[in-house]
This record gives structure tokens, C-alpha cells and sequence, in this order.
């Protein structure tokens, strides 16, 4: 069902780093909450529906909009992010934020609680990946969504559907439930109009970091699944090739924790053969897309873990010069290339 018609207007292009989401609601034909909706309630209850992409699409984007989005800040800025938004993740991409530590998990950003679950009321008595959960629409078209966090009493008295939420207000406490394994949380942001995960980073000012990502290998696939390592490669025959990048950014320091980059980027001969962006992950049809000069499946980007598929390209006889980029979302970016004879 369909709740009024949503026009999204972003300013200035593509959202950056500190940048606000703007949005317009046009007039809705009909009200939608999930207390005229008895029957979304029931559906709500079944945590096991995120075991389905399109039972996630149902649960976010069944709230409407109403007000223009505020700055968001971390949930628990003295936490140690162990993974990121489109980290590869044996082969699937992670569709938030993974971080460890303890203390209060703060509110993002102003907003109404729309569900919360101590992890203890599933219908379906099936374990949750997610644990203890709340979701709280930024009425922007935001859904922020916390996870795996501790089950107790504050989480149940201080998690009520409907009720307003300011910024900065405690939600729960750091913990281990769910698919964890040690005290924190997962936090993930999801645009409900556009039906896309979206980076943090992308809306909330970054962690300081002045470190470039890493560059760890670069490898080209031929079309018979043959992998050619290119440290080693100085010729090869001419075709068609994939290629694939095995990078990671860190925070603070070069030996820190691995974390997927902002951009990568490859050319050959000066032409862009493919372009690899970790802004946003969407899904079509039941199946995770990501931006790859369009949207592309993602178990082909992530499949070669734990590198990417950035891109392909067709070497003809001579001289090719193939050189990556990899930006990370500060701006720190390290570069690679290699000479190569086709034959």
C-alpha cells in the first residue's frame, strides 16, 4: 500500500560528507502508522522478515515522512568501528556499521521510535541476526536502525513505539545479542524512498583520518576464470579481462583495522574501465545491487573476497599501463599501476 506521493530532492547532486538530505512531502491520499494498521503490527512482530530482503523493504517503508532532516551524529562516538559500510564480507557486502565498546547507544538524530525488540519476542522463536533492535524514523525518509545490542530492562523501558526521540537521547547499552560476538552494536542507515542502504559517512562527519587506504593486490580474471596476478605479470594475450582490486582503508593508523574504502577507481591507457562506489547498496528484484558505472549485482563485485570486481576491459595487441585509485571518504587516496605487453 501506498501512502501519498514522495518527491525526493537532493541539493547540490550526489549527498557528500557532512551534507543534509532535503525532502518534500507531497499532500498523501491516506494516513499510514502502524496504529491504524493492526495488521503491519503483526507483521512487525516477525523479526525473522529481515531474513528477507523484501520483507525489510515492507518493514521500512511502511512509515511516512513528514519533516525535514537534522544533522545526525554516531550513536556512540568513543566506539571502535571494526566494520563498515560495504565491507566485504566472505563474499556479501555489510550493509552498516559494526562497532565494539561499551556504554549508552544514543539516539542519531531527532525522530519517532517506530519498533523496538528486546530480542525475546520473536513469533517465529527463531533467532535474530540483529538480537535486540529499535529503528527510529528521522521523518526525512531516514530509518536509522541499532542492533545487537544489550536486552535488559533499560532497553525495554526506554524503547516505546511511537514516542518522540531527540538526539543525543540513550536507546539501549552496548552489549552482546544476536549474530555478535563481542559488546557493541550494529548501526544502519536506510532511505526508505529510494529503497537503499546508505553509508554513514556520507551524512555524518567522519572519524579524523589522515592515512591513505592500502592497496594490497591487483588481479586480472580471463573470461575462462584463469587469475593472473599482476606483481608478476608482464604479458598476456589479448581478450577480455575482469579486474579485480584487493584494497582496505584504516582509521588512525596503517596497521588498524581493515575497513572497505570510499571509491576505487581503474583506467587503462588513461580510459576508465570501471569505477566502484560504496555510497549506497540498493535492491532490485530480491538481489543486492551496487554503483559500479551503474547498478551491478553485488555477488559479482564481492564475489573474489576479499578483494573487489572494480572493472573490465578489453586488451588489444601493444602496451597497456593499468593503474587504481582508492579514496577513501576524507580524501586519502593511493594510487598503483602496472605495465603490461598484450600479445
Amino acid at each position: 500500500m501506498r501512502c501519498g506521493e514522495i518527491e525526493r530532492r537532493i541539493h547540490h547532486g550526489v549527498p557528500r560528507r557532512g551534507r543534509k538530505f532535503s525532502y518534500q512531502l507531497l499532500p498523501a491520499t491516506s494516513p499510514c502508522n502502524s496504529v491504524q494498521h493492526p495488521w503491519l503490527i503483526s507483521c512487525l512482530l516477525d523479526i525473522s522478515i529481515l531474513r528477507d530482503l523484501r520483507g525489510l523493504f515492507f518493514l521500512l517503508a511502511a512509515f511516512v515522512l513528514c519533516n525535514p532532516l537534522t544533522a545526525l551524529e554516531w550513536p556512540l562516538p568513543d566506539a571502535l568501528m571494526v566494520r563498515n559500510f560495504g565491507f566485504n564480507d566472505r563474499g556479501r557486502p555489510s550493509l552498516g556499521t559494526v562497532f565494539e565498546g561499551e556504554g549508552d547507544i544514543l539516539a542519531a538524530g531527532d525522530g519517532e521510535m517506530i519498533f523496538s525488540c528486546t530480542g525475546k519476542e520473536l513469533a517465529s522463536r527463531l533467532p535474530s541476526p540483529l538480537g535486540a533492535w529499535s529503528a527510529v524514523d528521522h521523518n526525512d525518509g531516514l530509518i536509522s536502525v541499532y542492533g545487537r545490542y544489550e536486552a535488559g530492562p533499560f532497553n525495554e523501558s526506554r524503547n516505546r513505539w511511537l514516542s518522540k526521540t531527540d538526539r543525543g537521547v540513550p536507546l539501549a547499552a552496548a552489549g552482546n545479542s544476536g549474530w555478535s560476538r563481542r559488546n557493541g552494536f550494529y548501526f544502519v542507515l536506510y532511505d526508505r524512498k529510494e529503497r537503499r542502504w546508505v553509508n554513514a559517512l556520507m551524512v555524518i562527519t567522519p572519524f579524523p583520518d589522515t592515512v591513505p587506504p592500502q592497496i594490497v593486490g591487483i588481479q586480472l580474471r580471463r573470461a575462462d576464470g584463469r587469475l593472473l596476478e599482476g606483481g608478476q605479470l608482464r604479458s598476456l594475450s589479448q581478450g577480455r579481462y575482469a579486474i579485480m582490486v584487493n584494497s582496505f582503508d584504516t582509521l588512525l593508523e596503517p596497521k588498524g583495522l581493515p575497513l572497505a574504502p570510499h571509491r576505487i577507481v581503474c583506467s587503462v591507457n588513461g580510459e576508465e574501465a570501471g569505477a566502484l562506489s560504496f555510497e549506497t547498496i540498493c535492491a532490485r528484484n530480491g538481489m543486492l545491487m551496487v554503483s559500479r558505472n551503474g547498478l551491478i549485482p553485488a555477488e559479482r563485485v564481492y564475489a573474489p573476497y576479499p578483494a573487489f570486481e572494480v572493472g573490465e576491459v578489453h586488451l588489444s595487441r601493444g602496451q597497456a599501463i593499468l593503474e587504481v585509485i582508492v579514496q577513501d571518504i576524507a580524501g586519502n587516496s593511493r594510487n598503483a599501476s602496472m605495465r603490461m605487453i598484450v600479445e
